[in-house]
């Protein structure tokens, strides 16, 4: 899918472009999802929705079955897929149930992409190889009640204590907090040198002065594991460092970069779920004599719906594309992120609105995925945060 080719006749450029189909194996792990969701997802997510209930037995399959380490090279546990495949089981899973959507973004775009790309053998092997292969699951701890949008204000602090580092701090709104058993965690060596001062630790649960904060009670995604972190004279220990001294700034960036694809998959996911049921819904509802969806009102509301999902898809697949190719996504990123996080706000309120009466209530999940929605326009960058990052790449051009 959307494959360049170049070919020059003399003078003559010819260009062969965008192959929109997916490819069979793309198709195979489209299915696999698909399958997935329906069958181990649906049953229950009303009810761990309703009642806060982390998906464990879910989480525990998705990692046999490979989709928590989907694009990690097979030698460090992982599938060895492209990005592509990611995009298109991150949809199906979401449609179902963006809590555990997001459980498998986390692990495989900020946990288990950092570590391959900036970690060392020795890390990959101990921390990775589990990860991606579902063992476990991991965290990504850059948020702290006064350092949200604003990442350079970091006041945890990792002192150096020369054959170790002592953690202390409290991290906020992390996902898989109270479930992962390594965390990456972004810190502060060198308060005098700002953002270039910061590091990014591997952190175990389990170590000395490490507890895990109350568990959040949110508008959405609720079945999803949303922790505070406490760090207390942690002893972090040298070799447990990511990358080069003071380059954690640098690589939490990059990480989020990577994420946002996870999370616009994910919003395209609510979005698409939402616009499905709707459409089934439409077809079988009647008012005034006849279907719903023949009266233009409706029809309308689905029209827009669809339009505006398969453009939030396209800009995924070119963002996924283009992270396959080893392309800088920071632009592309950002777009399918604020584009597919608005579509899955709009589509749900519509899915609610078409709904009418029932739409307002659990047993249809449209209200589910509205309040699920929402969260996509906040997490891993907001989007005036994409705004920004979308202007700044556009002003260079």
């Amino acid at each position: 899918m959307f494959l360049g080719k170049s070919v020059f006749l003399g003078q003559l450029k010819i260009i062969h472009f965008m192959n929109f189909n997916l490819t069979e194996e793309q198709l195979m792990i489209q299915q696999a999802a698909r399958d997935f969701a329906q069958t181990e997802l649906l049953p229950g997510v009303i009810e761990r929705d309703r009642d806060q209930k982390f998906p464990h037995e879910q989480v525990k399959k998705m990692g046999e079955l490979g989709f928590l380490g989907m694009f990690i090279d097979p030698k460090y546990g992982g599938a060895g897929m492209d990005y592509i495949s990611y995009v298109v089981a991150m949809e199906e899973i979401a449609k179902v149930d963006a809590s555990a959507a997001v459980v498998m973004s986390v692990n495989n775009s900020l946990v288990c992409a950092g570590l391959e790309k900036y970690a060392s053998e020795e890390q990959k092997m101990k921390y990775l190889v589990p990860l991606a292969s579902g063992e476990v699951i991991g965290a990504f701890a850059l948020s702290e009640p006064e350092a949200g949008s604003d990442a350079t204000s970091q006041k945890t602090t990792a002192e150096d204590k020369g054959d170790y580092y002592l953690l202390n701090g409290i991290k906020n709104w992390i996902t898989n907090g109270g479930n992962a058993t390594y965390y990456i965690v972004i810190a502060q060596t060198y308060p005098e040198k700002k953002h270039k001062g910061i590091n990014a630790f591997i952190v175990e649960r389990g170590w000395e002065g490490f507890e895990i904060g109350l568990k959040e009670d949110k508008l959405g995604i609720r079945g999803s594991d949303t922790h505070s972190l406490i760090f207390n004279n942690v002893k972090v220990p040298k070799e447990n460092r990511i990358g080069d001294d003071g380059a954690g700034f640098g690589i939490a960036m990059a990480i989020l970069n990577g994420g946002r694809i996870g999370i616009a998959s994910q919003a395209l996911g609510i979005a698409s779920g939402a616009y499905e049921l709707a459409l089934k819904y439409a077809k079988t509802r009647k008012a005034f004599g006849t279907e719903i969806i023949n009266h233009q009102a409706i029809a309308f509301k689905l029209a827009d719906m669809a339009t505006q999902i398969t453009a939030a898809r396209m800009l995924c697949y070119k963002a996924a594309s283009e992270k396959d190719e080893g392309k800088d996504i920071s632009e592309s990123g950002a777009m399918a992120k604020l584009y597919s996080s608005q579509v899955a706000m709009d589509t749900t309120v519509e899915a609610v609105q078409i709904h009418g009466g029932y739409g307002y209530v659990k047993e249809y999940h449209v209200e589910r995925m509205m309040r699920d929605a929402k969260i996509t326009q906040i997490y891993e960058g907001t989007s005036e945060i994409q705004k920004i990052v979308i202007s700044r790449s556009i002003s260079k051009n």
